[in-house]
């Protein structure tokens, strides 16, 4: 990359440095995601693949990112087509970079939308907008009909959704418009701790439950707690139990996004980055494992039954946050102000999540098109107002799980295998070991040189391998997709492809305007 016109920013400390990328991880995946995916594949079982694989994925891809990010801005790159084009002499490594431009922008688009339910949900608990509606199926009809599925005597409409949407896309802007220091760095020195005040005090109100109704003594939250810890070693045997663990390692530590390089790309030269990655992943895990698996699931078996919370478990983690809680708040004192912390504390992750994932297209347009950062800022909102509000009223045609789905599931996976090869065979093992190490405030054992050069990429691999012989080929062939949402989930394909083709020119003009291998 050519040096910039004036100096790249640096993050301003070393705490807002970390709580930042720790804000890119934490987000709604720690709170929703991860207790229903417990639930769903073994409980106390699943954790058991789950940590290894945040021993040979999770941690060691976070200090690969942090590394290349580092090199990256050594080099002028907050993106990576440059990164990869600084690693791999090759025309084609720009190319492969794109992914790290496509995937988070892709996710953005529709993370925004669910992110403006989280607000719009805290203000419907402080206000008691859904109280009086006390059955899942009720609670499921209020949130369709908020999302403009269907008018009902809630919401005649879906303007309200769409206020609440462009009042969350406006936030991003202007915090992204204020650069890393003043905007990034800025929220995530309030946010973060906020949010963990919140949520540990979610944590406490639920230990003070015990069981709410006397009568029935096994509907507690100690018995919720079993529920979703006591192993059923039996699943351990299934290889979908094992995909979706390091599924959950990926989106919950947001690797194979490419928004760790870019914010990595942001440090000094000479900075740490092992204690730095290593900080990030740890706080990470204590927001999931201690704070996300100790309020969602234990307090609906403490109201609902540990029957009627496998159902509401395996019908997703929406039904959990937005079917479920609401109606859990309404039983409980002071119900209203704890429903608005629970969805207060689900914004706080989601947009210091949200601002992190659109960052790398603002690096991309900043540097190598040279444009402001308050007109990059506005650009980037532009793209995702475009490309969201078809997923915003094509919603229950299946556009958001088809972004998702390529994006934030099989996108994710595939970009981390092509950053891993890139960086540890083709830039080469012992200069990407090197780079790790460098500047290291601590010792990190060899043995990870050898899990990174061989243990991550084979268990990547076959993860791929694994996914596309037992779902890939009837996900291609649209399996199991009604005749109706057919031809959107079609289009919804042909926007993606035409996206990635839009970023894919970028990058050519990019690259041809200052003479470089095309």
């Amino acid at each position: 990359m050519k040096a910039p016109s004036k100096p790249r920013e640096v993050w301003a400390t070393r705490v807002g440095l970390i709580l930042a990328v720790a804000g890119n991880a934490i987000g709604l995946g720690n709170f929703l995601r991860f207790p229903v995916q417990c639930a769903q594949n073994g409980g106390g079982a699943f954790m058991i693949p789950y940590f290894i694989a945040l021993f040979l994925l999770g941690i060691p891809l976070m200090w690969c990112e942090w590394a290349m990010g580092r090199i990256g801005g050594r080099h002028h790159c907050g993106t990576t087509p440059g990164i990869f084009h600084v690693l791999w002499k090759h025309p084609v490594s720009k190319y492969l970079g794109s992914l790290g431009i496509f995937i988070p922008t892709v996710v953005a688009i529709y993370y925004v939308y669910i992110e403006s339910w989280t607000l719009a949900y805290a203000v419907f608990s402080v206000t008691g907008k859904y109280f009086g509606i006390m059955t899942r199926e009720g609670m499921g009809e209020f949130l369709a009909s908020y999302q403009g599925q269907y008018p009902s005597a809630h919401f005649k409409n879906i303007v309200p959704a769409l206020l609440f949407y462009l009042f969350i896309l406006f936030i991003n802007v202007q915090i992204l418009s204020r650069g890393i220091v003043k905007g990034i760095e800025w929220l995530a020195k309030w946010a973060m701790p906020t949010l963990f005040i919140f949520a540990i005090a979610m944590v406490v109100r639920v230990f003070t439950l015990g069981a709410p109704d006397p009568t029935h003594p096994e509907m507690s939250v100690l018995h919720g707690f079993g529920f979703m810890w006591n192993p059923d070693f039996s699943k351990l045997t299934q290889s979908q139990v094992w995909l979706a663990s390091a599924g959950q390692i990926f989106f919950t530590l947001s690797l194979g996004f490419g928004a760790i390089q870019t914010f990595a790309s942001y440090v000094k030269k000479d900075e740490d980055i092992a204690l730095n990655g290593l900080t990030t992943s740890v706080t990470n895990e204590f927001a999931e494992v201690v704070c996300g698996g100790s309020i969602a699931i234990p307090v609906a078996v403490a109201f609902f039954g540990v029957v009627a919370t496998t159902a509401i478990a395996k019908a997703g983690a929406f039904d959990l946050g937005f079917q479920a809680m609401p109606i859990i708040f309404q039983k409980m004192p002071l119900g209203q102000l704890f429903g608005g912390i629970w969805f207060f504390l689900l914004f706080l992750a989601a947009m210091t999540s949200s601002v992190a994932i659109v960052q790398p297209l603002m690096a991309f347009l900043q540097e190598e098109f040279q444009i402001g950062q308050k007109k990059a800022a506005w650009a980037c909102g532009g793209v995702l107002l475009a490309f969201g509000l078809p997923v915003i009223f094509f919603l229950k045609y299946g556009f958001l799980n088809e972004f998702d789905f390529w994006a934030g599931t099989f996108g994710v996976v595939a970009f981390a295998v092509i950053e891993i090869i890139v960086f540890f065979w083709i830039f080469g093992s012992k200069k990407a070991w090197e780079e790790i190490i460098s500047g290291a405030d601590i010792r990190i054992p060899k043995i990870f040189y050898y899990i990174l050069k061989y243990v991550t990429p084979l268990y990547l691999i076959i993860l791929l391998v694994t996914w596309f012989f037992q779902n890939g080929l009837d996900v291609l062939l649209l399996k199991g997709v009604s005749e109706t949402n057919v031809p959107y989930v079609i289009t919804a394909r042909v926007v993606l492809t035409g996206l990635l083709a839009v970023i894919l020119l970028m990058i050519r003009q990019v690259f041809r305007r200052e003479h470089r291998i095309l």
